[in-house]
C-alpha cells in the first residue's frame, strides 16, 4: 500500500477511536456527572480547556488530510512529530485520575496506532523521482 494512503488510514481509524471513546465517556454515569459539573478528576472544563482539547483533536484530523497531500519531506516530518505528540499526550492521559476500563482499551489502541504512524513516517523512503529529495547526491 502506498505510503501516503497508508498513514491516512491510520490517522482516520485512531480518529475514530479518539471519538469513539469520548462517546463511551459520554454514556458513563460517573464520568457525564463530572462533565456537567465542568470539573472531571480535578481539572476545570472551562474555555480555555475545551479550546486546547479541540487543537489536540484537530491535529489526527488534520492529518487524514495532509498524509495525502503535503509533499514527501514534510509529510514525513509532520506525521513524525504529530504521531509522537499525540502518543506523548495519550500517555499523560492514562495517569489522571484512575482510567476506567474502556478507556485504558482505546488508549492503548490509539498509543499502539500512534507509534504506528511514527515507525511508518519513520521508514519511509522516498519513491518519487520527480522531487528532489529522491535524488541521493
Amino acid at each position: 500500500m502506498e505510503i501516503k494512503r497508508k498513514l491516512s488510514l491510520l490517522w482516520t481509524f485512531v480518529t475514530l477511536n479518539y471519538i469513539y471513546c469520548d462517546i463511551m465517556t459520554l454514556m458513563d454515569p460517573a464520568m457525564l456527572n463530572e462533565l456537567l459539573t465542568g470539573n472531571v478528576n480535578g481539572m476545570d472544563m472551562d474555555n480555555n480547556f475545551l479550546l486546547g482539547a479541540s487543537v489536540l483533536m484537530e491535529i489526527p484530523i488534520a492529518m487524514i488530510v495532509l498524509s495525502r497531500l503535503l509533499n514527501y519531506k514534510t509529510n514525513r516530518w509532520t506525521n513524525i512529530i504529530a504521531g509522537c505528540l499525540k502518543t506523548i499526550v495519550m500517555v499523560i492521559t492514562l495517569f489522571i485520575g484512575i482510567p476506567t476500563s474502556y478507556y485504558l482499551f482505546f488508549g492503548i489502541i490509539e498509543i499502539i496506532t500512534t507509534i504506528i504512524i511514527v515507525y511508518c513516517a519513520w521508514e519511509w523512503k522516498n519513491t518519487e523521482p520527480d522531487s528532489p529529495e529522491y535524488y541521493h547526491y
